[in-house]
């Protein structure tokens, strides 16, 4: 147990040797002390998933995630460590705020960081969904793009086969309506298109004379139509259009589970909108509040320090500050008053040594000097 409160007084960045003397607050910092710990917790799972989707499909993509995962962990411990420990209790309420806003707008920024990963994977399934329907549209606004752009290139052979199509169709009900005049004709049916003589006589051979040339007609329409569509097949092949088809289920789950992370955080973001485009209120909601709840948990810290009474431990981590502070004051004193004496030292001898040189000097001179001349 004492292991663990030991750790999380070092997670919460307190002095530990002051802190041992007072057992009111060792509650206090090991509850900052762990919630930093679980932050950093936190960010490092957000930033390991993020990365995993970055290398998503490389075999080393479990270890560069794990690898940055805690790399991006320690950092987000580091700062948050520091913006606890540097806020200090001996200021005013209002002079503790003002200390403390850009470290929770740092904090701010560092909750919606962690956050983004870890809703990707809470709305995994909504998000997959949503991939796939997104992937369907294009696909289909591909194809249908393509097939109007093979349109407008080929509109007077699409036109041709048209009306190709209207005279075949018109043929063939002709053809059936002739067929079974003929037949009237044969079995000597009166009406106003027979003659009512029954056999195969001159009008059943015209009348079949005139259906066989509509037959013949119709083969050559049909021979016609059939290198028309030879013709397009040719051409939606080089155009690269008969290679085109809608996504299986099977390739939607496959392009779903591939996706990268910008295309997961957009369709994290479309999840708040309806397909009509009016704003979804339960998903926005849900994820609104998600990163709130990532937001608020980076900024417990930093609000439980500022909600915190002063304590024994502010007083006597104050009182020590100011000690050493003072102490490097003294200090100061103490060299600066070395570095005078040391220096006034040096100027005496060599003021000193010059005199001694100088009055030698003089005594040489006169006994050297000639007094005579």
């Amino acid at each position: 147990m004492k292991s663990i409160t030991d750790f999380f007084w070092f997670c919460s960045g307190a002095h530990v040797g002051t802190l041992q003397k007072y057992p009111t607050e060792h509650n206090k910092y090991v509850g900052i002390g762990a919630t930093i710990f679980f932050t950093a917790f936190f960010a490092a799972l957000s930033g390991g998933y993020a990365m995993y989707f970055v290398f998503s499909g490389s075999p080393a993509a479990i270890f560069f995630a794990f690898f940055f995962g805690i790399i991006w962990g320690l950092a987000i411990f580091n700062m948050d460590r520091y913006i606890v420990s540097s806020i200090s209790k001996s200021g005013s309420t209002n002079q503790q705020i003002m200390q403390a806003t850009p470290r929770i707008l740092l904090a701010i920024m560092i909750g919606l960081v962690i956050s983004r990963p870890l809703e990707l994977k809470i709305f995994d399934k909504e998000i997959r969904q949503k991939l796939k329907t997104s992937y369907l549209n294009g696909q289909r606004s591909k194809i249908d793009t393509l097939n109007k752009t093979f349109a407008n290139k080929y509109s007077s052979e699409l036109g041709k086969t048209a009306d190709l199509k209207r005279e075949k169709d018109s043929l063939e009900k002709d053809i059936k309506q002739s067929r079974y005049i003929l037949n009237q004709e044969v079995f000597g049916d009166k009406t106003n298109q027979t003659s009512g003589i029954t056999g195969y006589g001159t009008y059943a051979k015209q009348k079949e004379s005139l259906v066989l040339q509509k037959e013949q007609r119709l083969e050559a329409i049909r021979a016609e139509m059939l290198n028309m569509d030879n013709f397009f097949n040719r051409r939606k092949e080089l155009d690269g259009l008969s290679d085109q088809r809608m996504f299986s289920g099977y390739q939607l789950d496959s392009l779903s589970n591939v996706a990268g992370f910008a295309d997961r955080n957009w369709a994290l973001g479309q999840l708040t909108f309806k397909e009509d485009g009016k704003r979804d209120l339960d998903n926005y909601l849900a994820i609104t509040f998600i990163g709130f709840l990532f937001i608020l948990f980076e900024c417990l810290p930093v609000f439980v320090k500022l909600m915190s009474n002063k304590g024994p431990y502010d007083v006597a981590l104050q009182n020590t500050e100011e000690a050493a502070m003072h102490g490097s004051y003294r200090g100061k004193d103490y060299d600066i008053a070395v570095t005078n004496g040391v220096q006034d030292t040096r100027v005496e001898t060599e003021i000193e040594k010059q005199k001694e040189i100088i009055k030698k000097t003089s005594v040489r001179d006169l006994r050297q000097y000639n007094w005579e001349a």
